[in-house]
């Protein structure tokens, strides 16, 4: 059998096996995750991207997770693993994954684990799915622009916060996040967004979100900090008004 033979039955059967992998994944899947004494709704949407690239999104009501994207998302013939990087990751545990296997047609089972927890979940095909696609950022108004600094408390140890806000062409913002602690951490922002005078913050690595609104009158953004499921009030200052 010559190269180039060879090479044409590997390309063939590869994509057999793709096209196998998308149709038992690809999909909305609803289910529960088991936890002793309690178990939480769980829906996963998973995609096929112009069939190559997979993207996937997850809902998880009772603990206010809501189209969350799914990071380090492989599919294989019938095994399927994601990470949570957005909503349940904090700071202690590290962020939420899922390592499962279609075990028959339409069903899914497999193991969420956080924190060094295991939960067993089951989940079956409901249809197609519903992706829900990461924004992209947008130009801010000027007076967001510049560094902001700010505290929160949590578990009982204060938290300084320096964001840092800029505009770049074309039509898009950035932001640098710093959180001091016990440790200070760099956290990778991955959207900037504003509209109406609401500015968003989100990144999905550690888990946070910040919505806030500037305060002309006293130049300051009063917004609401998210870790997770947990909600904080946080006031930004000027970085000059407001120095250590």
């Amino acid at each position: 059998m010559s190269v180039f033979v060879r090479l044409t039955s590997i390309i063939l059967l590869y994509s057999v096996f793709a096209c196998e992998a998308a149709e038992t994944a690809g999909g909305r899947w609803e289910g529960s995750i088991q936890i002793p004494g309690s178990e939480f709704p769980l829906i996963v949407d998973l995609d096929q991207v112009a069939g190559q690239t997979w993207a996937g999104s997850v809902i998880i009501p009772g603990l206010g997770v809501k189209g969350a994207p799914l990071t380090d998302l492989s599919v294989g013939d019938s095994e399927i693993s994601f990470t949570i990087k957005a909503a349940l990751a904090n700071e202690r545990t590290g962020p939420a994954k899922f390592k499962g296997r279609v075990t028959s047609p339409g069903q899914l089972t497999g193991d969420f684990l956080q924190a060094g927890n295991t939960a067993t979940c089951v989940l079956q095909k409901t249809g197609p799915p519903q992706v829900e696609l990461p924004r992209k950022s947008t130009a801010i108004r000027h007076e967001f622009e510049g560094a902001w600094k700010g505290d929160y408390e949590m578990d009982g140890y204060p938290r300084h916060v320096t964001l840092t806000l800029a505009n770049h062409n074309p039509g898009s913002a950035s932001a640098k996040l710093v959180i001091v602690g016990k440790q200070t951490n760099n956290v990778s922002v991955e959207l900037v967004t504003e509209e109406d005078g609401l500015l968003t913050i989100k990144s999905p690595e550690f888990g946070i979100n910040y919505e806030g609104r500037f305060r002309k009158e006293v130049s300051e953004i009063n917004g609401t900090f998210t870790l997770g499921p947990f909600e904080l009030p946080l006031v930004l200052r000027r970085a000059s008004a407001n120095a250590r």
